[in-house]
């Protein structure tokens, strides 16, 4: 019995050995064949290391071949992980190094614990050293060892601050956009662009990274190299932009508003009280201009070219590049007032206006509103209208007009001989935009509406011209702007911007206001150009082009300090010279000639006689333009500020060249600075003179070295000749 119960336990054991060397043997063979490739490529991983190698970035070149960004040399002190491993080792190295580099150990250890330097290349503990520095550390490697001294690239910007909006500036890359660059094969402790073209052609400027293969053993010490891929420097990008216009640009924008800062609106004497008590009983006679800010293009209109582009406040790109801390980046760019409130947005300094300002267009809008009267056949270019100074609404009963619910009543601007509104008689459309008569284009906005069935007919024919839409410029955050209409209303009832009655529908009052280039219309002074282009080129939408060329990356600097050798220069991709045509639209050349003319009178005059005569609104300004000059047509707008006070209207001016062998459009729009002829029209007045090789403009220079010592905004860049804003005026003209 006994034997048996040892047999059966003897049988159990051998079953269950049977079954364990069964399951061992399973996993063996699992290993060896299911799993072989998958684990064997594990150990060879254990056994490799991959180091990047980081391309130069691209370089930045004027129309000219002005080096607009470069890379510079710089030393760096870094030191071996293998030395700072341990905690008191590292505090001795970094306490030694703190004094030599004047970084707190603190800072070091905070670079040592942040996890985004490679773990084998030795960190870095600062950039940009002196060489004395240096050599100093060279010196003493027995005191500090495994401290060297690397080379490394610094973005520079040669002819900073000029072009600082357009060119931009980099920063590093932030938690939020980690994943996508590393997805893209960047490295955390890379620059990338932030702003401007470092950030629109990212991409092309960046590069290809390379890479090292190592062998390590199990201490990861390298064995030896394995394979290695050089990388790929970023292509060179030539923009269209020509510094000598956008130096000039940006110095007649700048002077024109600290001018029209000395200057004041006048709050004048009511009419309707017999000019017995002011318009604005709560301010006194006269209120300064605040004119705190605007924006210049400059744009060839034969293939969109962007010749310059200035916005105002402006900002030095170098202090990006000059490792600011936070207490000193807000010094330069304060997001604060002393006293602690928020900053007034006017003065923002980091916004593109060219391409970023929201502003109602004023009276430059008029040729659109032309344009679309006569191509729907509202109007022929022989129709006449009797401007009385007012203009009554004719869809709308009278009993409602006169409950007051609704506006029915809309008047010109205040002739300044009379403090009344203008009254011009007998205007066709070239008459009524050479006097800018509000009462023919707000009879326009009515029948335009009434005669299609209240269809947005307007709103159609004025988005052909490219408002409404960004302009596919190849610069970031560019605003889309708004055509008004039925939907817009809505969205801004349900946002709070308008009341809820006022986004119930689209209304003939509101195209009445459209039509004058005021209500809810907003629009960038880059796509105000861009619409005034499309008149002066017969029709072509063209999409405004900011870079000219690509090339391979290395082209050679010229024997000119400051210059790169275009000559030496390959295309990386071929270049469009002509520019992309968005659209094409309609443009019968007698349209065209109508509004052209018109917009001729602008300059040249006449204007018209009715009780007296009434200049055209840039004929004073324009009355010692030189015959020789590049001949313009161009329109003046005032935008209606908030509470309608006069200090609160800017001041906006378009125009193009009508001579075909200079095809340049100019737009300027200057904030809270006043009528359209006395803020921008001079601006867009002087360029056309610079343009034209008869207004002095200053050589551009290389910049001097920044001091980094004087914590401020970019220098005042003032015009040194101002003598192009003078103008004749007359106490009867009409300034609009």
């Amino acid at each position: 019995m006994a034997m048996d119960k040892r047999a059966t336990r003897l049988g159990v054991l051998a079953l269950v050995g049977t079954m364990l060397f069964g399951l061992v043997g399973a996993r063996l063979w699992f290993l060896q064949t299911v799993e072989q490739e998958g684990l064997q490529q594990e150990v060879e991983q254990t056994k490799r290391r991959e180091v990047p190698l980081l391309p130069e970035r691209g370089r930045i070149f004027d129309s000219d071949g002005r080096i607009l960004a470069d890379n510079e040399r710089v030393l760096t002190v870094a030191v071996d992980w293998d030395v700072i491993r341990r905690d008191d080792d590292r505090a001795e190295i970094f306490r030694r190094l703190s004094g030599w580099i004047d970084v707190p150990v603190e800072e070091m250890e905070e670079r040592f614990d942040s996890q985004v330097y490679s773990p084998f290349l030795p960190m870095p503990v600062i950039e940009d050293i002196d060489e004395p520095t240096a050599a100093a550390i060279l010196e003493r490697v027995e005191d500090l060892p495994g401290v060297q001294i690397m080379e490394e690239a610094r973005r520079v910007y040669p002819f900073a601050p000029l072009a600082s909006h357009v060119v931009g500036y980099m920063g590093r890359i932030t938690a939020e956009t980690k994943d996508a660059y590393l997805d893209d094969g960047y490295q955390l402790i890379e620059r990338v662009g932030k702003f401007g073209i470092e950030l629109s052609m990212e991409e092309e400027l960046h590069g290809t990274p390379g890479k090292v293969v190592y062998e390590v053993d199990k201490s990861s010490q390298i064995v030896r190299e394995i394979e290695r891929i050089p990388a790929v420097n970023g292509n060179d990008i030539q923009l269209t932009i020509d510094l000598d216009q956008q130096q000039y640009a940006e110095q007649a924008l700048e002077s024109q508003l600290k001018l029209r800062q000395l200057e004041t609106a006048r709050n004048g004497l009511d009419p309707e009280t017999d000019f017995k008590t002011r318009f604005f009983t709560d301010y006194p006679a006269e209120v300064a201009y605040k004119a705190p800010a605007g924006a210049v293009v400059v744009e060839n209109h034969e293939n969109g070219h962007i010749v310059a582009l200035a916005s105002y406040p402006t900002f030095d790109n170098r202090w990006f590049e000059a490792g600011l801390s936070i207490d000193e980046f807000e010094q330069v760019f304060p997001s604060k007032n002393e006293d602690g409130t928020k900053i007034d947005p006017d003065k923002s300094i980091l916004v593109n206006r060219a391409i970023q300002g929201r502003y109602n267009l004023g009276s430059t809008f008029k040729p659109f509103t032309a344009y679309a009267a006569l191509n729907t056949g509202l109007l022929s270019t022989g129709d006449y209208y009797r401007d009385t100074g007012t203009y009554q609404m004719t869809s709308i009963e009278e009993d409602q007009c006169n409950s007051g619910a609704v506006r029915c009543v809309f008047k010109n601007a205040t002739c300044s001989g009379t403090g009344r509104p203008c009254v011009y008689g007998m205007v066709d459309v070239e008459t009524a935009l050479a006097v800018s008569s509000d009462a023919f284009f707000y009879r326009i906005g009515e029948d335009i509406m009434v005669a299609n069935d209240y269809e947005p007919i307007l709103q159609e024919q004025v988005r052909m011209f490219g408002f409404g839409a960004d302009t596919g410029i190849d610069l970031p955050f560019e605003f889309d702007g708004t055509v008004p209409d039925k939907e817009l209303k809505a969205r801004y009832g349900e946002l709070g911007v308008i009341s809820e009655d006022e986004g119930s529908g689209y209304f003939t009052g509101d195209n009445v206001q459209l039509a004058i280039g005021q209500g809810l219309l907003s629009a960038s002074p880059l796509q105000l150009a861009t619409g005034y282009a499309t008149i002066a080129n017969g029709g072509f939408v063209m999409r405004p082009e900011i870079v000219k060329a690509v090339y391979e990356p290395g082209v050679p600097d010229d024997v000119e300090p400051g210059y790169a050798d275009l000559s030496q220069a390959r295309f990386a991709e071929e270049p469009n010279l002509r520019g992309d045509l968005v659209r094409q639209i309609a443009m019968p050349e007698e349209i065209q000639r109508e509004i052209t003319t018109g917009l001729r009178r602008v300059i040249t005059g006449p204007g018209t006689t009715s009780d007296y005569y009434h200049s055209t609104t840039g004929e004073k300004l324009f009355y010692t333009y030189p015959s020789s000059a590049i001949p313009v047509a161009g329109k003046t707008g005032t935008a209606q500020g908030a509470g309608n006070y006069p200090w609160n209207d800017s001041s906006a001016f378009a125009a193009f060249s009508v001579d075909p062998e200079r095809p340049f459009t100019v737009s300027a729009y200057l904030e809270k600075a006043g009528y359209g002829s006395q803020a921008a029209g001079p601006v867009v007045k002087c360029i056309f003179l610079q343009l034209s090789g008869m207004a002095p403009a200053e050589a551009v220079e290389l910049s001097d070295p920044l001091d980094t010592s004087v914590l401020k905004p970019a220098e005042s860049n003032h015009l040194a000749d101002q003598s192009c804003y003078a103008g004749r005026f007359s106490p009867t003209a009409v300034t609009e």
